[in-house]
């Protein structure tokens, strides 16, 4: 299967006028190391490379573990030692500043995209373009997401476009058509609920990213420059169209509001209540997981991403880079290892990700295509790559929107606020970090 040739995934990318406003706002990472060379230190021992990772480690995965053994064996002067962190993003993210803060050591750690940003700002990066740039042409476009300005300050390592995941067994027995509008979705969803099940979840607690992606695959550009300034515009006709879809959808009660990680989105895929589910392309695995050793195997699949209203596109939910940290003694020998680690296609793909490199060809495994009635899943989830809006940007500090839109999102779940609430609160929490950090935010 061919690796999805990615244009700009802009979903992952700020321009070179935007990022500047942050960086002269907020102050810039300084490259601590002087070390340019490869292999031993200069006392000829191993070189050690510490790696903070979140990635899934399930059961018929590739092991980090396993892999960083590999390197380390074939590679006895630059060692790597690999941490798995079993929190969410927010909490690896605050781990992250503490420890290089505090001067831990840390030399690599994952980081989703739309923090990427926010790290630079915040001096938690090192800028690693000398040793990178050798190794762009083993990355489709996503080597963009880990520029910030002229800076680069890590590896990309996989993408999440938005796709969606369906029960086709559950789907072909109630005589639903697996829809490709906005329209038809809750044209289904109401049938659906008739007889009920329902065909996606509200997930309040993936608001910031989960509803980002869905609007800029409504069309949206919520964050953009004009004028040496941040033009902030959350609350845009796109996200106005995911808000009246999911308006209509609550009024009708044709979606159930269910935390994404929690026991009750579980158990209701399992128990067949819950037969769709719009989610990122790296839930696949962790989707099969879930519902694996239960009537679900081999019931499922996955397609693109309905039309939301602005043509054949789609929007990001997440994805990574793996960035090199400040203060980290060796950003050589780090981004050598690096670039190996991400070239692990089948490795990598086993853990869930539409990679990055474009080192080999992704094939969707064995076990994966099993849960998905032997679905080339990969395949699919490439062609989502290719639909990514490309004029979707995060603003540094996004993360600071998660508590306020969480906040109206979980509100508007419940019956208790109208869903556009959420965008509006996107608006006022942008606008106001942004002027907060001192960054000009156009009227």
């Amino acid at each position: 299967m061919k690796t999805a040739q990615r244009t700009r995934p802009a979903a992952l990318l700020s321009t070179v006028a935007i990022l500047s406003l942050a960086l002269a706002a907020c102050g810039s990472s300084d490259d601590e190391s002087t070390d340019a060379g490869s292999g031993a230190a200069a006392d000829g021992t191993p070189v050690q490379i510490e790696y903070l990772h979140r990635l899934p480690d399930g059961d018929g995965m590739v092991k980090v573990a396993d892999l960083v053994a590999e390197w380390n064996e074939n590679n006895p002067d630059i060692q790597v030692s690999a941490t798995k962190f079993d929190g969410d993003a927010g909490e690896m993210n605050k781990k992250l500043e503490t420890d290089v803060n505090a001067g831990v050591g840390l030399c690599l750690a994952q980081a989703d995209y739309a923090q990427v940003p926010e790290m630079y700002a915040k001096g938690l990066t090192t800028d690693v373009t000398e040793f990178a740039e050798q190794y762009q042409d083993n990355y489709s476009a996503a080597f963009d997401a880990v520029r910030v300005g002229e800076s680069i300050v890590g590896l990309p390592q996989d993408t999440g476009p938005l796709v969606y995941y369906y029960n086709a067994a559950e789907f072909d027995r109630l005589g639903l058509t697996v829809p490709t509008t906005a329209e038809e979705f809750i044209a289904t969803a109401q049938e659906a609920a008739a007889e009920g099940k329902y065909i996606a979840a509200f997930q309040p607690d993936e608001t910031r990213l989960w509803l980002s992606g869905q609007a800029a695959a409504a069309g949206s550009q919520w964050y953009t420059a004009e004028d040496d300034q941040w033009v902030v515009d959350v609350n845009d006709e796109g996200s106005q169209r995911v808000a009246d879809f999911w308006q209509e959808l609550f009024d009708t009660e044709a979606t159930v509001s269910l935390e994404r990680w929690s026991d009750g989105f579980s158990s209701a895929l399992v128990e067949q209540e819950l037969i769709g589910t719009i989610g990122a392309a790296w839930e696949a695995p962790l989707l099969a997981d879930t519902m694996a050793g239960t009537d679900n195997d081999g019931e499922w699949a996955v397609t693109q991403l309905f039309d939301f209203g602005a043509g054949d596109i789609t929007g990001p939910d997440g994805g990574s880079a793996v960035v090199v940290l400040s203060g980290c003694e060796h950003p050589a020998e780090a981004m050598e290892f690096l670039n190996w680690f991400n070239s692990q296609t089948d490795a990598l793909v086993s853990q869930g990700l539409v990679v990055a490199s474009t080192a080999g060809e992704m094939t969707t495994p064995d076990s994966l295509a099993s849960f998905y009635g032997d679905q080339d899943v990969f395949a699919e989830l490439a062609e989502a790559n290719e639909r990514l809006s490309t004029d979707w940007t995060y603003m540094p500090f996004f993360s600071s929107v998660e508590g306020p839109m969480r906040e109206a999102a979980a509100a508007a779940g419940a019956g208790e606020g109208p869903m556009s609430a959420v965008f509006e609160a996107g608006q006022t929490q942008s606008v106001a970090t942004l002027t907060e950090a001192n960054i000009p935010v156009a009227e």
